[in-house]
């Protein structure tokens, strides 16, 4: 006879956790496809850091290997902190934070000043503005109601 196994109690993952998982799992997805050639084209020009990087993922974005190991880091984080709600919440709204700083940093410093370590074209400035909003508002929109008494 054949028994149905049901999740422990309190093991149900909450959306804000699957979001935060979804959300990491394209982190660490697009830090991997920036190692790849063909995915990412100029390839051969892919330096460590700097804005010298002409290697670009999906012909758009402007990447380094600095830049995808840190998208791998920070998609490895989020499945760390997707384990607790709270931490999913935490690492939606603070990683869309950052996201808005990476933004304002792409637009202070432009694309050709030595100050651009990460490196940022207009396209990566408009993705960070883009995942910067989008990440707070799933933190937020899906973060479970504080019951009121």
């Amino acid at each position: 006879m054949a028994t149905r196994s049901t999740p422990a109690v309190g093991s149900a993952r909450t959306r804000v956790q699957t979001a935060a998982l979804v959300v990491a799992a394209v982190f660490v997805l697009v830090g991997v496809l920036g190692f790849i050639p063909g995915i990412t084209s100029n390839y051969d020009a892919l330096s460590f850091a700097g804005h010298h990087s002409e290697a670009k993922l999906l012909g758009a974005f402007q990447v380094s290997i600095l830049h995808n190991i840190v998208h791998v880091l920070f998609g490895l984080a989020g499945f760390a902190m997707a384990r607790t709600a709270s931490g999913a919440r935490l690492y939606l709204i603070g990683g869309g934070a950052v996201y808005l700083v990476l933004w304002l940093y792409g637009l202070i410093v432009g694309q050709d000043s030595s100050a651009n370590f990460v490196p940022v074209n207009p396209a990566d400035d408009w993705l960070h503005l883009i995942l910067g909003l989008g990440m707070i508002g799933l933190g937020l929109a899906l973060s479970p109601r504080a019951v009121r008494r």
